[in-house]
């Protein structure tokens, strides 16, 4: 009942080990920002597994903890952001409006918000029954265009200026940004150009695969300019012991330094697996401290729970064609590989399994590391692949 450690998904762990120099980078933002200064908006890259969403959501608190208003997405592949961005926003401005001194400064925005929202293509097609639960008449004439570009600009810029009232700022946060449809990433840099442009108190802070930067260049030109990016990785050693130790110390309990050195090996300092191999270790170790032979008769259960419910669910998601094609790229090797060696060890043309890679990436198992390279989204998938049954 006294266990610390957390893996879960976006589940923050019990310490955040190895993140100070991203939490001190958006303490800069928020300070900048605040301040009126230029600053540009931020998006975190890393497999899955490595903490963006925990680091996501700490970043939110400590906007929150700096009174700013803020509004949290999860962007899907089938669903354009208009809806979801209306939703953010408004409780952004809810977060804001109780200090405000103008209420129809609050009225007025969430007017312009009702009109944009009213414009969501899924609303327009019947296939939603969406409405935001705004009691003010839509306004005409702004952010009402269709165009979502221009809509977004304009609420953006309108969303600023109640901010801007209040000395604070507004930070929408978008977890799996790379799943936001292209025309709608497109129209986001747009948005986030034209604020770095006015110096409006809103950011935009994203989080997601490893090929997010390339997904963001590929709309705009200029998002490589429009963003800070961190890239988010393993943990060195010191962190992932940090991980390990502090929660435990809470409690009463040591590890030896061998057993340290056998959970790094078996983690390989990916913040979940330190989490996952924690927790099984906990359960399973008589007493303190704990040992490196409690960590040899924990790690077969903490395999066989990540087999399950880290690997196995993404695994299941695969078709066969899909699965032959990860399989492959497991025996061509770990790092990311040509598709030219995976269809030669298919024995296919590259073009023919096209549909296949392209599906594994819209579901989120590879991505493109660069042209002609691919490679899986969550670490160590190769080596459960080659464990796996063919």
């Amino acid at each position: 009942m006294r266990n610390p450690y957390a893996p879960g998904a976006g589940q923050r762990p019990p310490e955040l080990a190895g993140r100070d120099r991203e939490l001190q980078q958006f303490e800069v933002v928020l300070e900048r920002v605040a301040r009126g200064r230029p600053e540009r908006s931020m998006v975190l890259t890393g497999l899955r597994g490595v903490g963006k969403t925990v680091l996501l959501n700490t970043f939110k608190s400590m906007a929150m903890q700096r009174l700013w208003g803020t509004g949290k997405i999860e962007a899907r592949p089938e669903q354009s952001i208009r809806r979801p961005v209306a939703a953010a926003l408004h409780m952004a401005i809810r977060e804001l409006a109780p200090r405000h001194r103008a209420p129809e400064r609050i009225e007025e925005f969430l007017g312009v918000l009702k009109a944009f929202a009213m414009r969501d293509p899924s609303a327009a097609k019947g296939t939603t029954h969406w409405s935001p639960a705004i009691d003010v008449p839509a306004s005409r004439g702004r952010a009402d265009s269709g165009d979502l570009e221009i809509d977004l600009t304009e609420l953006f810029v309108d969303a600023a200026s109640v901010a801007t009232d209040l000395g604070v700022g507004i930070a929408l946060f978008i977890d799996e940004m790379q799943d936001v449809q292209a025309p709608d990433i497109s129209a986001l840099c747009a948005a986030c150009h034209e604020l770095s442009q006015s110096g409006g108190p809103l950011i935009v802070v994203g989080a997601g695969l490893p090929h997010l930067p390339g997904v963001l260049s590929a709309s705009k030109s200029y998002s490589e300019r429009l963003f800070r990016y961190a890239r988010i990785d393993r943990l060195d050693r010191e962190a992932a012991d940090l991980a390990l130790i502090a929660p435990a110390e809470r409690e009463q309990v040591q590890f030896t330094s061998e057993a340290l050195d056998a959970l790094y090996e078996a983690a390989d300092g990916y913040p979940y697996f330190v989490q996952a191999y924690g927790k099984v270790a906990w359960d399973l170790a008589p007493g303190s401290p704990i040992t490196a032979d409690d960590i040899r008769v924990a790690a077969p259960e903490a395999e066989e729970e990540l087999a399950v419910g880290f690997f196995g669910s993404r695994y299941e998601r695969a078709t066969p064609a899909e699965r032959d094609y990860m399989h492959a790229m497991a025996s061509v090797g770990d790092e990311p590989v040509p598709t030219a060696d995976v269809a030669d060890l298919l024995g296919r043309k590259p073009s023919s399994l096209s549909p296949a890679r392209d599906s594994l990436i819209k579901k989120g198992l590879i991505f493109s590391a660069e042209r002609g390279l691919i490679a899986f989204t969550v670490p160590h998938f190769g080596r459960f692949l080659r464990a796996q049954p063919l």
